[in-house]
């Protein structure tokens, strides 16, 4: 049986990127270049939604060994999705509202020229990103800026705090919880170490987030090469 890579070129990670696009549906991979230098990948080009930008962005962290992604795609909306601010801005009130994880009376909405900002406090990190995945998605943003920040109720102790994320990393299948450091800092979490993918750290992050009591998690988890 062959033994799995450790390693990858440049041109091997584009290759793999250029194949995942042309796998991922809700994008056309002739739009997007894909350029790779140390595991770092840049996509250019254009797309007609902001939502195509963040698929193409999600595809390409999905690709082992990629480091980070710096997405410049440009969004260039056709003419039947453009809509003026005031519409867009209650389209967007309007979507945060029917999602029932996101409390509404905590958040703010600024649109400028199809540039969402949100801005507020919520009590959890899942609370955040649901606001975030609710307004991606709608026709006529151009972009977006999460400005919302995470205030806890709960206090735990750090060695509380510590113990659940290191438990939960130990339970996910998606982790390798000996390669991720853990450091409390207050209501803060830092990670480090070393993981095999970007979406490994992700996880990562999304555990530590889950632990009540975190206002913060600061991840300098890198993809090993």
């Amino acid at each position: 049986m062959a033994s799995r890579a450790t390693s990858r070129s440049d041109e091997e990670i584009q290759r793999d990127i250029l194949a995942e696009l042309a796998w991922e549906p809700r994008v056309q991979p002739n739009e997007i270049g894909v350029a790779v230098q140390e595991g770092v990948v840049t996509l250019r080009g254009w797309v007609d939604n902001y939502a195509k930008k963040w698929a193409a962005e999600r595809a390409a962290h999905r690709v082992q060994w990629v480091r980070a992604v710096a997405n410049d795609l440009e969004v260039r909306l056709p003419s039947s999705a453009e809509r003026n601010d005031p519409d867009l801005a209650a389209a967007v009130t309007r979507s945060l509202e029917w999602d029932a994880f996101v409390p509404t009376a905590e958040i703010d909405v600024t649109v400028s020229q199809g540039w969402v900002v949100l801005r507020g406090q919520v009590e959890w990190e899942y609370q955040r990103r649901a606001a975030e995945q609710a307004v991606r998605r709608l026709a006529g943003v151009r972009g977006l800026t999460n400005g919302i920040t995470v205030e806890s109720h709960e206090q735990p102790e750090p060695d509380e705090i510590f113990g659940r994320i290191q438990s939960a990393l130990v339970r996910s299948v998606e982790t390798d919880a000996a390669g991720i450091d853990i450091r409390i800092d207050g209501d803060s979490v830092v990670l480090t170490g070393n993981v095999r993918s970007w979406l490994e750290r992700e996880e990562a992050e999304r555990v530590a987030w889950s632990a009540p009591g975190v206002t913060s998690v600061d991840n300098h988890i890198t993809v090993r090469l």
